[in-house]
């Protein structure tokens, strides 16, 4: 597959491999220069309990859960 860098210096991975990896916006890689012209990419693991918030505030059950702020809470 091909893909081009755009003028902002953005890499468009190909849809195809997006679905098949279940890549979404935001996802987060690291990029490593192996040699010239030739990179790597590697997936970033979300870190633990990422997005859980946001599951239990789509709860059905209206008010089921408030999130409160707490030092312990913050997001880094």
């Amino acid at each position: 597959m091909t893909t081009t860098v755009s003028s902002k210096g953005q890499i468009v991975l190909p849809a195809e491999i997006r679905q098949r990896d279940g890549i979404d916006a935001g996802q987060k890689f690291d990029i490593e220069r192996i040699d010239r012209g030739e990179y790597r990419l590697v997936r970033q693991s979300p870190r633990p309990n990422e997005g859980l918030v946001d599951w239990l505030l789509a709860c059905p059950e209206k008010d089921f859960f408030t999130p409160i702020e707490s030092e312990s809470t913050e997001t880094l």
